[in-house]
């Protein structure tokens, strides 16, 4: 049995509520990490219009992470939650505050949170599932990019300050992203927000690796969290080359991966699973 060395490390997990963020704040935990959950509850009401997005993908959006804390402390893990919205520069700092004072400092930092939704240049209205689609604007740039870029940056940049200033020697960085540097089309602003985070965390790879920071990023393959309808399941399926469906146990276990002492020499890559 490998040991990872993760046991009294702490980690900040964002967009922990559910899905790919909650079974990675699980995975971390059942190595001996303590896990600050933060999510965002969102309103399925909004998405009434939107007959590919499953009543009960709705319901996990908007619930908390005390579920998964539950879980987490049931088990004999140690993990708070608390609610933040990460469109607010102010809130890396408070983020970090919170986790110290329940924990210790933090040195293993998972940017998971996604404010997605899709937009495109072209007159649909719908994508090919049928979901609604939105015009590119300032507004739709400026709330994608709020999330999965600039969020993401000020995490790291609130990470690396405290590292450095209390002399750290180890740290973990990973973020997760879709699309790339390829495009994604019907889904712009989301593609190239989570270009813009792969970005950061390579340079953050390249700058803080001499003060014992690993940063790399994980680029998951379809992963059903709720979403995934038969229709889209199917269309996945008939791709060719065929593509699967993803757990997000299956990503947590990447990330953990990465977290570990034995990935100590990886860093500023981009993990592809297929």
């Amino acid at each position: 049995m490998i040991d990872p060395r993760l046991t009294g490390h702490v980690a900040v997990v964002t967009g922990a509520n559910q899905g790919i963020g909650a079974a990675i704040a699980v995975a971390l935990a059942t190595q001996g990490v303590s896990v600050l959950a933060t999510y965002l509850r969102m309103d399925p009401a909004a998405r009434t219009d939107d007959p590919s997005f499953p009543a009960q993908y709705g319901r996990l959006r908007a619930q908390s992470a005390d579920s998964v804390v539950d879980r987490i402390v049931a088990a004999g893990g140690k993990a708070v939650a608390v609610e933040a919205d990460l469109a607010d520069p102010a809130v890396p700092a408070r983020l970090f505050d919170e986790a110290a004072a329940s924990f210790g400092p933090v040195d293993i930092l998972v940017n998971n949170a996604s404010g997605w939704f899709a937009d495109t240049f072209r007159p649909d209205s719908r994508d090919r599932f049928g979901r609604p689609l939105t015009a590119v604007d300032a507004h739709t740039v400026d709330r994608q990019f709020a999330v999965d870029a600039r969020a993401p940056a000020l995490m790291i940049a609130e990470f690396a300050r405290r590292h450095v200033a209390r002399k750290a020697t180890w740290g973990r960085i990973i973020g997760l992203t879709s699309g790339g540097p390829h495009g994604f089309p019907q889904e712009v602003s989301y593609g190239a927000a989570k270009a813009a985070q792969e970005n950061y965390t390579l340079s953050a790879a390249a700058e803080l690796g001499p003060y014992g920071v690993t940063a790399n990023t994980v680029h998951p393959p379809v992963t059903d969290t709720g979403w995934v309808t038969p229709e889209v399941a199917e269309a996945f399926a008939g791709s060719s080359p065929p593509r699967r469906v993803a757990r997000p146990e299956d990503v947590a276990e990447v990330v953990v991966l990465l977290a570990a002492h034995q990935s100590r020499y990886v860093t500023g890559q981009v993990v592809r699973m297929t």
